[in-house]
């Protein structure tokens, strides 16, 4: 676990009282995000203005590829909002002793599946390595809880498997070259694990959760931007509500759309058939899901990820509350 180690090292340092200016309260607000299509809502909302319109073009958007490293971002005062998947948003908020975060915002559910290979059931993946996207991320806290509810220790050995945090285009080229026995993966990369590698579903995380719904992607934002910026974190959750909306409305066109922003940032949008495969296990919404979100905490605190703590305080969903009441 040296990673989570220097991970949390890092923010402790971020965190000491008076180690940064305070930034001027009319600056661009900066908004982190991924190249996933799980992150739909930013790549749409990017590109096509609607984000900036309403926080009257002061908009500065950051990619990431993962969230620890946008949840670091956020926690020295980089960002001051972020599209993230639930897992880092969940580890970072522990970590920061609940002041780095706060979830404003759910965006996506479902969107992760494992993908194996010749494997029928958990105990076929004893003594073998299954990749996943990061140490700690959402995906990795699901597959060694899975793992470790299955009776497989998540440490390797002849009664385990061997997890190995990779990133999602070397989890595909691992796995193409037969050298992983699966991954756990968002979408679009659970889809094309099957199409271009020839990998099977074995586990659609939604079925392990009641009534399907689980938190993929969240957006959070700093208690600073809460206190000091509401009017644009408002207008940020109108415009995040607005894509929701569209998405809902029309999954097809806003997938499309997604998609070539998708492209626009890795150089190769997806097949249609790989597009529509992915769209198919996600479920756009703006829901925080708090009670998801304190079960995903408890798993992150079981496999030592999180130190204990009660993650009550870590949804404030009262800005959201008034914008979907306009």
């Amino acid at each position: 676990m040296r990673a989570a180690t220097v991970a949390l090292a890092v923010l402790a340092a971020a965190l000491a009282p008076g180690c940064r200016e305070e930034p001027p309260a009319d600056r661009p607000l900066r908004l982190g995000y991924f190249p996933n299509i799980t992150h739909g809502q930013a790549l749409v909302g990017v590109d096509d203005g609607t984000i900036a319109r309403e926080l009257g073009g002061k908009l500065d958007p950051k990619m990431f590829n993962a969230g620890p490293s946008a949840m670091e971002a956020l926690l020295v005062g980089d960002l001051d909002a972020s599209y993230v998947g639930a897992g880092p948003a969940v580890i970072a908020y522990f970590r920061s002793e609940r002041a780095g975060l706060r979830v404003v915002a759910g965006a996506v559910s479902g969107g992760a599946v494992l993908v194996v290979r010749d494997a029928r059931s958990a105990q076929d993946l004893a003594g073998k390595r299954v990749g996943s996207p990061q140490l700690g991320n959402t995906q990795d806290v699901a597959l060694r809880t899975w793992l470790r509810a299955h009776g497989l220790s998540d440490r390797g050995g002849p009664r385990g498997v061997e997890v190995t945090p990779l990133t999602n285009a070397d989890n595909l080229a691992m796995f193409r070259r037969g050298d992983l026995a699966g991954a756990w993966v968002p979408e679009p990369w659970g889809a094309r694990l099957v199409a271009e590698a020839g990998g099977r579903i074995l586990v659609d995380e939604r079925s392990l959760w009641e009534g399907g719904r689980f938190p993929t992607t969240i957006l959070v934002v700093s208690p600073r931007a809460l206190e000091r910026r509401p009017a644009d974190v408002a207008a940020l959750l109108r415009a995040h509500v607005a894509l929701t909306r569209r998405w809902q409305a029309d999954p097809e066109g806003f997938g499309r759309l997604a998609n070539e922003a998708y492209g626009r940032r890795t150089g190769k949008p997806l097949k249609d058939a790989v597009l529509r495969d992915a769209l198919s296990r996600l479920e756009p919404l703006d829901d925080p899901m708090p009670a998801q979100l304190a079960r995903l905490a408890q798993h992150a605190q079981a496999l030592g990820f999180a130190p204990p703590g009660d993650p009550s305080g870590m949804v404030d969903a009262t800005i959201l509350r008034e914008v979907a009441r306009r």
